[in-house]
């Protein structure tokens, strides 16, 4: 996710996920060498303009969206207003959504990543709020971001806490929400699938009565021109997408959720869902 950018950061608290939540610096992330190396892309005269637009927008967007949220709060009604800026700020970057399969309400979504665009998509079409490492917790801002969304926190190296972090994600699930989690804890190129990191489930062994965990794919048609891998800086990603002038086309796959010895531990939910996405990835129907 683009720290360096002002919407960046805005995505990041409203809708953080493991990925940015380390709490290194983005220098010091781990990034996926693409698998084709990209010359870099330079933006059009014309696309300044767009960009200029589009961020406009969607600082109108988050004006008129935080003083309806807390109202909402103040009134106890549902959360919407975070989730309804992170689709406005899909829409406005000119995102276009296309769902497959069935989304399962209340269940725990495990998705590759591939762009700071997953995590607005996810909230429009899943109305997610997504896990996220405590360490953001300690930056004030990002935290009062983050809890607008419902945001999870989880300490994956302490294990003494692992009771009350499952407790809060069953809380969460149970109020009908949706989380995602991105177990590749970082962005690939859209190609192909990183390894699944299984301590990112943690809080999760054993599984809570009742939760559900669906596998999701994301597929780009454009993915080459979407994700964000190698040396790009996060804001020249960010300027670039802003400065498209075709639609940003993503086909979500909402594959069927994990059952039986699938969900017996949490390196077989993260093995039995990297292979189902695996398999719907590599079929010829995902971006069709």
């Amino acid at each position: 996710m683009p720290k360096s950018s002002v919407i960046g950061w805005w995505t990041t608290g409203w809708s953080f996920t493991l990925f940015g939540s380390t709490g290194k610096k983005e220098a010091d992330l781990p990034r996926m060498v693409p698998a084709v190396a990209h010359p870099p892309r330079r933006i059009a005269i014309l696309g300044y303009p767009i960009i200029a637009l589009r961020l406009g927008l969607m600082i109108m967007l988050l004006i008129i969206c935080v003083p309806l949220h807390y109202l909402w709060k103040l009134l106890g009604l549902d959360r919407m207003w975070p989730r309804i800026f992170l689709a406005g700020v899909g829409a406005i970057a000119g995102l276009h959504i296309r769902r497959r399969g069935k989304r399962v309400k209340g269940a725990l979504l495990l998705s590759n990543h591939i762009s700071w665009l997953d995590i607005p998509a996810l909230a429009h079409a899943a109305n997610s709020a997504f896990v996220a490492h405590d360490g953001l917790a300690q930056f004030g801002l990002l935290k009062w971001l983050c809890t607008m969304n419902e945001t999870v926190f989880i300490a994956r190296d302490r294990r003494a806490s692992v009771t009350r972090q499952a407790e809060d994600i069953r809380a969460a699930l149970d109020h009908g929400g949706t989380l995602t989690l991105f177990p590749e804890g970082t962005t690939s190129d859209g190609t192909g699938l990183l390894a699944f990191k299984s301590s990112l489930l943690g809080a999760l062994e054993p599984l809570p009565a009742g939760a559900v965990i669906q596998p999701v794919l994301l597929a780009y048609e454009d993915v080459p021109e979407i994700s964000w891998v190698g040396d790009e800086p996060g804001l020249d990603n960010f300027k670039r997408i802003l400065a498209r002038f075709r639609p940003i086309r993503l086909n979500i796959h909402f594959l069927p959720p994990l059952s039986g010895e699938e969900v017996a531990n949490r390196k077989a939910m993260t093995a039995a869902a990297r292979e189902a996405l695996r398999r719907t990835q590599s079929s010829k129907q995902a971006v069709l």
